[in-house]
């Protein structure tokens, strides 16, 4: 009966030399995908930020923006509303999944039915974000109030009494 030993000594191994091993692909790391600017903060806020401040004043108002009236107010502090940043922040990444490359033919049509016209419309209504701004005046909006922040949430602790 003849046994073969299954395995290789360390000599036997056969060897990577530096030359084959610089020849190996190294696949780059995956694209980030973006998130939405809701879900940051810090730098990361504030490069998205720019990056949408760049957008929309360098794509979308000089093409989009119409004239400001009372019926259809924009603010020129939009930043400011989070409500505007949050929905021009969508408008932004739908542009850019819908008219960058690879997108279908198709894409900047369905960009401007189904995401240009309804955002503008939502932030240009007369009781949307910018309403009481006017050109180069910015009106903060009060928050809605709550009675609790966290109804269905575990009881908060009690507060000590005032202290003696």
């Amino acid at each position: 009966m003849v046994t073969t030993d299954t395995h290789q000594s360390e000599q036997e191994a056969p060897k990577v030399s530096s030359e084959s091993a610089s020849e190996v692909p190294v696949s780059p790391p995956p694209p980030v995908e973006p998130r939405f600017i809701l879900y940051l903060d810090g730098a990361e806020y504030a490069q998205n930020l720019r990056q949408l401040t760049l957008w929309t004043h360098h794509v979308l108002l000089p093409v989009y923006g119409r004239e400001i009236t009372s019926a259809a107010p924009w603010c020129s502090r939009w930043w400011e509303h989070q409500e505007a940043v949050a929905q021009l922040h969508g408008l932004w990444l739908a542009w850019a999944e819908l008219t960058g490359p690879g997108s279908p033919l198709s894409g900047a049509a369905n960009w401007h039915r189904d995401y240009l016209n309804p955002v503008m419309q939502s932030l240009r209504d007369p009781m949307g974000p910018f309403a009481g701004c006017k050109p180069g005046s910015h009106r903060s909006k009060e928050k809605p109030p709550v009675d609790v922040l966290d109804p269905f949430g575990p009881p908060l602790p009690a507060s000590p009494g005032p202290q003696r």
